[in-house]
């Protein structure tokens, strides 16, 4: 210990007679270990912490894959059949279902504000274990089609509206428009996959939402049962159902098979932080490689000091035992400060991130982290010092005494070694920079399609029962832009279900007319007021767009872009076709960008897309795509204006329930 304590000693002395040399190597090494940590905190949260429910490891969800295929074809989406079928036919499991997440509008007592709405079948709460402090879950009659209306509040909503009032058990409370019981209040911290600030009963049926497949399963086991048994009781109770569709092969079968619901949550997330993890341990290497050929040359200044150790008596070991707690020293103390570096680096990184980007995790620097920086400084100090270090086992006396700082036949072989390797690691690097940088250059390129220039656009629910009914509906929509377009410095307004770079509706389309007639696929829908494609002053190719005749009563009209007339026309002028039987095109405008599910493999790409008159939408198309869309407000100025976001929340039919409205 005596020995090891007068080695550390002659390590502090020696970093502190260089300081240029200890501090170059301290920085470089608390950027690249910083940045692995950072990210490693990001997977240590995906892949390696627990989900925070009681027994994780008996909680699933469902993924499927077709035989005679490779691979998985990934987590498998419900419709109302299925659900009914995993709800009765699968006793060695204990199901829910959950819908999407929604905006919705809260009114309770004076209070008015928009909150999320987490819409989940009863026993979903049983499958998280999650016990509310106050009150119960959802019972069976409460999930039922057209049963009574109850949420469960966040703790979090309970605070902050209800002051932590016990006396909200049993109140009403107004939400879509109607009146909800409070039932239960979840625990402080408690979290679902949906993070939302309440949670209503989704109801699911055959019917409506549940024809399509919109529901995602979470499972837990029951006592005694084996995920062997769930899967054989899945694939026996999904077995009656017609062509799945999840499978693509139409002559494949399709096999379900269970899934921890960590995996099952943050699947899609996994290959992109993965990604950044490589690239991070690239850098890592790079900054070890750089180090080592510093070290090298400040070994061979310092030959002629092994020289007088080595003639005085010192071992080859001693030597090398020195220079390597040198290395950990200095690996340490870079690691040290990379810890405050990645702590940083992560907090940046998850200000960037979308909102809820990892569902069911908390990103934070626990002790696994730590281990994980303390192991990463010492493989650095093995690979930037130890392996330099190894040099000082060979050393001329005559020589290192009478010339300094000669190389030898090793050492530059050595230095060609770390060369080398740094060049490679470089250009994998770069090459991989490249294919970023040239991906934002293609996203930043990318004609948009309309002008973004002077434009507001705010978000409304109207997952409302005031607004089912397609009369009213026209009202809001008429009143409010007829509104907007009277505030000064307006130029235009109008209302669309969804924006360019936005996620739109699917929908199915049958071309009715022509040698093209009954051939049928998906497309993007989205309706829109009048002035919608003139307030984004998107290019109309062909035809015409919507006037204030496309009414509820007229000919039921549609316009097309230009993907969706290459799709179904091949290219060919589309306006005067027939779609969907008595839909007529009237025009063809240019192609926006989408997000589409269409296209999952290409985030940011012109999908087809269909627009028809927000004045021809049906009554029960109203009631079910408002839980999914909020439709945008489109505001176009010909001028800056002062106060123009008060102005909006103060036309007629807005008052205080839209969403706070933000600059595009």
């Amino acid at each position: 210990m005596e020995s090891w304590w007068q080695h550390l000693r002659l390590a502090n002395r020696q970093l502190r007679r260089n300081p240029g040399f200890s501090a170059a190597v301290i920085i470089t090494l608390a950027l690249s270990v910083g940045a692995n940590t950072a990210i490693f905190s990001l997977i240590n949260a995906l892949m390696l912490t627990s989900l925070p429910y009681p027994n994780p490891e008996r909680m699933g969800t469902i993924y499927a894959r077709a035989t005679g295929s490779t691979g998985s074809v990934g987590r498998t989406r419900l419709d109302g059949e299925k659900w009914e079928r995993l709800r009765d036919g699968v006793p060695a499991l204990v199901a829910a279902v959950a819908g999407s997440t929604s905006g919705v509008n809260l009114q309770a007592r004076s209070h008015v504000e928009y909150v999320y709405d987490g819409r989940v079948s009863a026993h979903y709460f049983d499958v998280l274990a999650l016990q509310p402090i106050l009150g119960r879950n959802f019972s069976d009659a409460e999930d039922r089609p057209h049963g009574p209306k109850a949420v469960i509040l966040s703790y979090n909503l309970w605070r902050t509206v209800f002051d932590e009032e016990r006396s909200v058990l049993g109140q009403a409370i107004l939400l879509k428009g109607e009146p909800y019981t409070v039932v239960g209040v979840l625990p402080q911290g408690a979290t679902t996959p949906l993070n939302a600030d309440l949670y209503t009963a989704l109801q699911p049926s055959g019917e409506g939402e549940g024809e399509g497949t919109n529901f995602a399963a979470i499972t837990r086991l029951q006592p005694g049962a084996t995920w062997q048994e769930a899967d054989t009781q899945i694939n026996r109770a999904w077995a009656l159902p017609a062509q799945s569709r999840e499978s693509t092969n139409p002559g494949s079968h399709v096999i379900y098979y269970s899934v921890p619901l960590k995996k099952g949550e943050t699947d899609s997330l996994r290959p992109q932080v993965l990604a950044l993890m490589v690239s991070a341990g690239l850098i890592l290497l790079i900054a070890c490689a750089n180090l080592a050929g510093l070290t090298l040359m400040r070994m061979l200044e310092r030959s002629s000091e092994v020289a007088t150790r080595l003639a005085l008596g010192a071992s080859g070991w001693q030597i090398q035992k020195q220079f390597w707690i040198e290395s950990l020293l200095l690996a340490l103390l870079g690691g040290a400060v990379g810890v405050g570096v990645g702590y940083l680096a992560l907090r940046g990184l998850l200000l960037l991130l979308p909102e809820h980007f990892l569902p069911v995790a908390s990103v934070t620097f626990d002790s696994r982290v730590m281990v994980f920086t303390l192991l990463v400084s010492v493989v650095t100090s093995v690979l930037f010092g130890m392996l330099p270090a190894l040099t000082a086992r060979k050393v001329d006396l005559r020589s290192s005494m009478a010339v300094r700082g000669v190389p030898r036949v090793d050492s530059v072989r050595l230095r060609q070694g770390l060369t080398a390797g740094e060049v490679a690691l470089t250009f994998v690097l770069l090459a991989a920079s490249g294919l970023l940088i040239r991906s934002l250059i293609h996203l930043e390129t990318l004609p948009p399609g309309f002008n973004p220039n002077g434009i507001m656009v705010a978000k409304a629910s109207l997952d409302d029962v005031r607004y089912h009914d397609p009369a009213a509906f026209r009202e809001l929509l008429n009143k409010s832009t007829a509104g907007m377009r009277q505030i000064p410095g307006v130029e235009n307004a109008a209302v669309g279900l969804s924006l360019p770079y936005e996620t739109a509706l699917n929908d199915e389309v049958r071309i009715s007319d022509g040698k093209e007639a009954g051939q049928e696929g998906g497309t993007d829908l989205v309706y829109v007021t009048p002035g919608y494609f003139d307030t984004l002053q998107m290019l109309l190719l062909a035809g015409r767009v919507f006037t204030d005749a496309d009414g509820a009563n007229a000919q039921e009209v549609a316009v097309v872009n230009q993907a969706f007339a290459r799709k179904f026309y091949g290219g060919a002028n589309p306006v005067g076709r027939y779609i969907d039987k008595d839909t007529l095109i009237v025009g063809e405008v240019a192609d926006v960008p989408l997000s589409s599910n269409l296209s999952p493999g290409a985030p940011l790409m012109s999908e087809q897309t269909m627009y028809i008159p927000a004045a021809q939408v049906k009554a029960g198309y109203l009631s079910l795509v408002h839980v999914w869309f909020q439709p945008d407000w489109v505001v176009r100025m010909a001028r800056p204006v002062e106060g123009l976001t008060a102005a909006i929340e103060r036309r007629p039919g807005q008052r205080s329930y839209q969403r706070p409205a933000s600059t595009a």
